[in-house]
This record gives C-alpha cells, structure tokens and sequence, in this order.
C-alpha cells in the first residue's frame, strides 16, 4: 500500500515546481488541475454533461473556462452545478492513478486540499510557502492576471498561515535549492517511517 501525500499552497507559492521536484526523487504524482484539463478536453467525459446544461461553454468540442466564467457570474447556482459533475469525475481519475501507480510515496497536487476536506484522504500533507511579497511578484510576473484578479482568488482560498499550521510539512520556495532540499527530507522522514511500519 502505497503512502498518500498531499500537496497544496496557495497561488503563486511555487506548488508545481515542487511537484515536479517530487516526480524527480521517483514520487508518482497526480495533478489535480490536469485532471480537470483531461476532462474539459474534446471527448473529454465532463463535455457531455457541462454541453446538457451550458451548451454555450462548449468551444471547438471542448469545455472553455473563459466561456464558463460569464456564465457562473451570471448564474449563482451554475458553479455547483458544474461541481457536481466535476467533483465525481476529478475523484474518479484519481482512483485510476491510485490503481496504476507503483511508487512507494504517491503524490496529490490538489490546490484546494483543505477548502474541500480532501486532506481526510492522505496520509500526511505538505504544504508550500513563500513569503506574500514573493508570491504576489511571482503572480504579476506571469501576466496572465490582474492585482484585483489575484486578489480575488486569494481570498477564496484558506490563509496560508491555517494551511502551513495544518499541514505536516512545510517547502519554503525561497530559492529552487532550498525546496529541493526539503523535499528530499519530507522522503527520507516518510520512508524511515514506512520502514518501522
């Protein structure tokens, strides 16, 4: 039985490098987003479903989450609409990660762990900080959002302050060696553990 780890941090604190950092010391690693991705895709098997009821989310045979974004705005009960065909989906494509995985330590990459009690389900959880200064940098420097946009999604998500005191493990990504480094010890505590099991 493999072991569970969780993975989250707010935007911008440098959660995918710190994925990519486990996949490379041989972690098997399951990306929420991506799967979300794998689903919104042309014959993914959330177009179906999101097409019965948003026909207009559909671009080119796939769900579009520029057009989805009017329609939540406009409609306040279309968000848990798309989460209730979403959410079962997302949950299934990690139970087929879990049944093809082969790694002693498994992965999850999942944003939201704790807004959506998904922390229940792992075996310990890692959560990854940076200073507010650098991640609001680190936001802007993409271009893909405005201050006001990033602040609104900071606000959704839970402080990063209640994720770090409620997690097992912390990566500080201040510097690429740095989180390398504490990756590599996150592991080495876990597999010690494994091996006294």
């Amino acid at each position: 039985m493999s072991f569970a780890l969780g993975l989250t941090g707010s935007i911008g604190m440098g959660k995918s490098t710190t994925a990519r950092l486990f996949a490379e010391a041989g972690c098997d690693v399951w990306d929420a987003d991506a799967a979300v991705h794998r689903l919104y895709q042309p014959g993914g098997a959330a177009v179906a479903p999101i097409r019965a009821l948003f026909p207009d989310a559909i671009v080119e045979g796939a769900v579009s989450r520029d057009a989805l974004r009017p329609i939540i705005g406009a409609n306040p009960d279309a968000l848990k609409q798309i989460e209730a065909i979403v959410h079962p989906l997302v949950a299934q494509d990690r139970a087929d990660f879990r049944a093809r995985a082969t790694s002693d330590i498994l992965v999850f990459d999942i944003p939201l762990l704790f807004e959506t009690g998904g922390n229940a389900a792992m075996d310990a959880v890692v959560c990854v900080s940076a200073p507010p200064e650098v991640q609001k940098q680190r936001v802007m420097d993409r271009g893909t959002m405005t201050e006001a946009q990033f602040e609104q999604i900071r606000q959704k998500q839970m402080p990063n302050a209640q994720k770090v005191e409620q997690s097992d493990y912390v990566v500080v990504t201040d510097t690429l060696d740095h989180a390398a480094e504490q990756v590599a010890a996150i592991l080495a505590d876990i597999r010690k553990g494994l091996s006294h099991a």
